[in-house]
């Protein structure tokens, strides 16, 4: 058996921003950061911590197993 590749998390934040039509700017006053620390997360420059990762799944109601990439939906 062949190993999958997991998504990156720029990616997994790139596609649900996309499919929640939801901007940068949106998304980053809805968990109390700033528009360019989202910017830093989908150019692959830094990642969220957990107290991040974990408002981030509260806020928009998704388990935080698909923003580390382990759950396919959220």
């Amino acid at each position: 058996m062949g190993k999958e590749v997991a998504q990156s998390f720029s990616d997994i934040l790139k596609e649900f921003l996309a499919l929640n039509d939801l901007t940068q700017t949106a998304f980053a006053l809805a968990i109390g950061v700033k528009q360019s620390q989202v910017s830093e997360w989908l150019h692959e420059k830094a990642k969220p911590s957990y107290d991040l990762l974990r408002k981030m799944a509260l806020t928009y109601n998704v388990s935080a197993d698909y923003f580390l990439g382990i759950a396919d939906t959220f």
